[in-house]
């Protein structure tokens, strides 16, 4: 295929995108570097990507009318698993935005478009096509890099706790599974000052090798902004925004749920970056999200971000369940998803007693709901468990 007029499907309802695109990009369609065609909904975009193979790239819309965008991404790996996709959404719409991400999109741009960080987006968006089939092109390049990904996949684990500080009063255990080679989510478990203990459990945009660079960058810089901990959770996450945004080439985020936990007092205090609210069990079984702080967005987004912090108070007997989409979303063969119900429903009549097994059983329920169904989406969850009798 070649790499002259290198040609990208828009798709969008509105009928004023089409020319502006081609009077914002002129220069680039004058000298033949870009050649745009255009569909008005999802299903104008199959029809055209079936005809026309040399599409590369789709820019699409979410909202549209006959088909939407976040199930146009579905379908465009069924007629072409190397086309890349970029996304346009309202801005501050992260729950579209991180669906999108989860069903293959590349990268996402927000509206009213920057028609700048557009060229940008377009140009990151191909060069990593490229890269992908430089190294299709080779088999022996396609073994190395099978082996890099062991050994990447190998390092990721080693920096996920397998063992957990032991704690009065407190039961802390963790797990993630990958759904590549290597994966986007993270936990952690931070031992803190006066005997407190800090919990984070994030989500890393995108997946692959790419998401599981960012989550190291984001895990460390979590654990360098709790060291010394003279601020709160929102102080935390406002430092670790602030630091991400500062050097983020690849334009990917992070959602991150973050607390603190005092063993002596039951006293939690958390933050929220865009994440999924953690589960509050009850010591007779029953289960709600802890209550909505006025939640900040997802870390790597806008530098000025502001976040606040809550406070609740564990009982004994009590449970906090920490989870990332990748439970909830997780797809039976059916494409029906675990969702929040199913995952409340697990505690009711067998309260959690241990935070292992309640890990284990969080896993079992999802693994047992998906069957056969292929894992799109790394999981992972964490649970503290406020003991009863003191051990």
């Amino acid at each position: 295929m070649s790499r002259e007029g290198r040609k990208i499907l828009v798709v969008d309802d509105e009928p004023d995108l089409e020319r502006l695109m081609l009077q914002r990009m002129r220069r680039e369609i004058r000298s033949g570097t870009y050649r745009f065609v255009f569909a008005s909904n999802g299903i104008e975009a199959i029809k055209r990507l079936n005809e026309d193979n040399e599409i590369e790239m789709v820019l699409s819309d979410i909202n549209m009318p006959e088909m939407d965008g976040l199930t146009l991404l579905e379908q465009i790996p069924k007629i072409d698993p190397n086309i890349r996709s970029v996304i346009i959404s309202a801005y501050g719409d992260m729950k579209n935005i991180r669906t999108a991400m989860n069903r293959g999109a590349f990268d996402f741009v927000t509206k009213p478009l920057d028609f700048e960080d557009l060229k940008v987006t377009i140009k990151r968006t191909l060069r990593h096509l490229e890269m992908i089939r430089d190294a299709l092109e080779s088999r022996d390049k396609l073994v190395v890099l099978n082996n890099e990904l062991e050994v990447a996949r190998s390092m990721q684990q080693t920096v996920l706790r397998t063992e957990f500080p032991v704690f009065p009063n407190c039961q802390i255990s963790a797990n993630m599974e990958p759904a590549q080679s290597v994966g986007g989510d993270f936990y952690d478990v931070l031992t803190l000052p006066d005997g407190r203990v800090g919990i984070a459990v994030a989500d890393v945009s995108g997946k692959g090798v790419p998401a599981a660079l960012f989550m190291m960058s984001s895990r460390t810089l979590l654990k360098g902004a709790t060291i010394g901990f003279s601020g709160g959770p929102a102080d935390v996450l406002k430092e670790v925004n602030q630091l991400l945004c500062n050097n983020n080439e690849t334009a990917m985020f992070v959602t991150l749920f973050f607390g603190v936990y005092n063993p002596g007092t039951g006293d939690f205090v958390y933050a929220n970056g865009g994440h999924n609210l953690p589960l509050l069990v009850h010591a007779d079984g029953s289960a709600t999200t802890l209550d909505r702080t006025e939640e900040g967005i997802a870390l790597g987004v806008l530098p000025e971000a502001d976040y606040s912090a809550s406070r609740i108070r564990l009982e004994p007997g009590e449970s906090l369940v920490l989870y990332t989409d990748g439970v909830t979303e997780a797809e039976d063969e059916d494409q029906h998803q675990f969702g929040l119900e199913r995952l409340i429903a697990l505690f009711l009549g067998s309260p959690p007693t241990d935070a292992e097994q309640t890990n284990r059983n969080v896993f079992d329920a999802v693994r047992e709901f998906t069957g056969a169904a292929p894992q799109f989406d790394d999981i992972t969850c964490l649970t503290l468990y406020r003991s009863r009798d003191g051990s």
